[in-house]
C-alpha cells in the first residue's frame, strides 16, 4: 500500500501548473488527500482560486498521470473548498521553482504589518507594486529598482486576511 501511495505522489509531482510549468500541483499545495483502494484512486484537491480557468486542465492532467501508475484502474479527482487553499501551502521547493520561472512567491508578512516581495531575478529587496492586477487573478505586477525589471508576484492568500 505504501509503495502504491508513494508511486501516486511521485506521479502527482509530474503534474505541472498549466501556466507555470516549473511548479507541480504538489509544489502549490493543491493536493489535500490521496486514497487508494482496490485499484481506485480518489484525489481531493484545493483550487488556488475559485473560478480558475485551469481547473479542468489540471483535473485531466492529474487523471492521466495517475492512470500511468501500475494497479490504478479508476481515478476520481474532486475539487473541494474546505479547508480553503492559502498561499502558505506552497512548499519551499514551490518557492524556488516559482522564482526559476520569474515569478516571486507570495510575499512575506512582516511583524510590523507590511508585506515584502523580493525580486525573483536578482533577489533585491528594493521592489515596488506597479499594479495589483496581473495577467491572472493570482498574480500582481511589481518592479525591481535593483535590476530594473518588471516581474510578477503571487498574491498572498490567507484565512486571516
Amino acid at each position: 500500500m505504501t509503495l502504491v501511495k508513494d508511486s501516486l505522489m511521485t506521479s502527482l509531482e509530474s503534474v505541472k501548473d498549466p501556466e507555470i510549468d516549473t511548479v507541480s500541483v504538489i509544489d502549490l499545495g493543491m493536493v489535500e488527500d490521496v486514497s487508494f483502494e482496490e485499484g481506485h484512486v480518489s484525489v481531493k484537491m484545493l483550487p488556488t482560486f475559485m473560478g480558475c480557468p485551469a481547473l479542468e486542465i489540471i483535473q485531466k492532467n492529474v487523471e492521466e498521470a495517475l492512470y500511468k501508475v501500475d494497479g490504478v484502474e479508476s481515478v476520481e479527482v474532486k475539487f473541494i473548498n474546505n479547508p480553503p487553499w492559502t498561499s502558505d501551502r506552497i512548499t519551499e521547493q514551490g518557492h524556488v521553482r516559482l522564482r526559476e520561472f520569474g515569478i516571486a512567491p507570495p510575499p512575506t508578512h512582516l511583524e510590523n504589518g507590511e508585506w515584502h516581495v523580493d525580486c525573483p531575478y536578482c533577489g533585491s529587496t528594493y521592489t515596488t507594486m506597479e499594479n495589483i492586477f496581473g495577467p491572472t487573478a493570482c498574480r500582481s505586477i511589481l518592479y525591481c529598482k535593483g535590476c530594473k525589471n518588471p516581474f510578477e508576484a503571487m498574491k498572498p492568500v490567507s484565512t486571516i486576511m
